[in-house]
């Protein structure tokens, strides 16, 4: 069956209705689930464990006398290490390490404090100084993710931030084949939990998890601040518990852009193209290139390549419902698109990467040249895989170890100094109106 994948053409004169309609999807939540999440919220606030242990036996299947009992003690993780094949165990920690070293890159370049004195004496700075408490929420159910373990877990690590809290679901089996009560425990995901050095591990999820963070219970601490991804009810949950907590940001369905300039093998990019589709029936993957037959090869391998791979029939409706390729006037016209659509990943795909990165000023990660395909970067190549997406990355940027930190301002005025700001904040606070303002001031002049 050949799929039906959008093609565009910048030439054509309807192009800017259907890039419109390709560009559109909703970030609106469903009402129901808005308020069902504001139930659940408002619930596991007012009763804490109890309600935290009922929506877990509801939702997930996994019962229990306590909170405490959904916890998994530092043993556990340590055993899960232990447990796993030696390449996973040599993968995750390999990954782990190259995580860490970007991240602590990062804290040099952006994560210390520094201050100076002006002519006057007068010192000025920014402290910056680690969250006390992070919850990092990483699914769980349909598939396990280490990999956000590590892209969590680690630069809240490197950042200094004193206890880090894990939330995952685990599920019990729906057909009843699982004999362990205690759900679905990916040894994986526990055994990045070690390696990431995540303090506590709580084995629940969804808006009720969120809520415990938010708050705190019982037995689960309160944190600052609560990261990760998650469904629906988890994103809806996150944006409801904004402002008593920070949060990361909230993420839409994944995309993938590809900018193209026809010299990259087209089975490696078809392939690419279906490494976001394979994610949700929502994602997003866009080809752009000027070399009109190099997109019919790609096309050519989507559809020869689309029967072999397992998870074909979400693939396919993510490439037919959001995906395209688009045929453009040149390479410079590409980039220009590529900013107005700002894609969580981007890439440059063509023999002289370092010519067009430039012209690239939105998007949440570019990977450059043939040999970097996205999948790199979701796994082990270093830099975070938490990124803006559905246009964010214009104003937003991937997680890092700035969002495990805040600052504060450093202020400290000399004598010469407070008879030089003094007159200029008094004037200022008069004009505003606010006399106690500008007293203050006046009451340290040198008279």
């Amino acid at each position: 069956m050949t799929i039906a994948l959008r093609r565009l053409s910048t030439r054509a004169g309807d192009f800017e209705a259907e890039f419109a309609r390709l560009q559109h999807w909703s970030a609106e939540t469903d009402s129901a689930i808005e308020s069902r999440v504001a139930e659940i919220v408002a619930d596991v606030r007012a009763r804490g464990d109890t309600a935290v242990l009922e929506y877990t036996a509801r939702f997930d299947g996994v019962t229990a006398d306590s909170v405490a009992a959904l916890e998994i003690g530092a043993d556990e993780l340590r055993a899960a290490l232990d447990a796993i094949t030696p390449a996973q165990r040599g993968a995750l920690q390999s990954a782990a390490e190259r995580v860490r070293a970007y991240h602590e890159r990062q804290l040099e370049a952006c994560g210390r404090s520094w201050s100076y004195r002006d002519a006057d004496g007068t010192l000025l700075g920014q402290k910056v100084t680690p969250l006390d408490r992070v919850g990092i929420y990483v699914p769980g159910g349909k598939a396990a993710y280490p990999s956000s373990v590590l892209m969590n877990a680690i630069p809240a690590q490197v950042a200094g931030v004193g206890e880090i809290v894990m939330v995952v679901p685990t599920p019990a089996r729906r057909d009843g084949s699982s004999t362990d009560s205690r759900g679905e425990r990916n040894p994986l995901v526990l055994a990045a939990a070690h390696v990431a050095g995540v303090h506590r591990v709580f084995t629940i999820g969804g808006a009720q998890a969120v809520a415990a963070l938010a708050w705190g219970t019982a037995t689960i601490p309160r944190v600052d601040k609560v990261t990760g991804p998650g469904n629906a009810y988890v994103a809806s949950a996150k944006r409801r518990v904004f402002g008593q907590v920070g949060i990361d940001m909230i993420a839409g369905p994944s995309e993938i852009l590809v900018l193209a300039d026809g010299t990259t093998p087209a089975d490696w990019v078809a392939m690419d193209l279906f490494s976001q589709a394979e994610h949700d029936e929502l994602a997003q993957s866009i080809l752009l290139s000027p070399d009109a037959a190099y997109l019919d090869a790609v096309a050519a391998a989507v559809e020869r390549l689309l029967p072999g791979m397992p998870r074909r029939d979400v693939i396919r409706a993510s490439l037919e419902g959001r995906g395209a390729l688009i045929h453009t006037r040149s390479m410079d016209e590409a980039c220009a698109i590529s900013n107005r659509i700002a894609p969580e990943h981007l890439e440059v795909s063509s023999r002289d990467p370092q010519r067009w990165e430039p012209l690239l000023r939105h998007a949440g990660a570019i990977f450059l040249g043939a040999y970097t395909s996205e999948s790199l970067g979701d796994y082990c190549a270093g830099p975070n895989h938490v990124l803006p997406t559905s246009g964010t990355a214009r104003f937003s940027s991937p997680l890092g170890v700035y969002d495990f930190q805040k600052r504060s301002s450093l202020i400290e005025v000399s004598e010469a100094g407070a008879n030089v700001l003094g007159p200029i904040a008094a004037e200022l606070a008069y004009g505003e109106g606010l006399q106690a303002h500008a007293r203050a001031a006046e009451m340290r002049l040198k008279l």
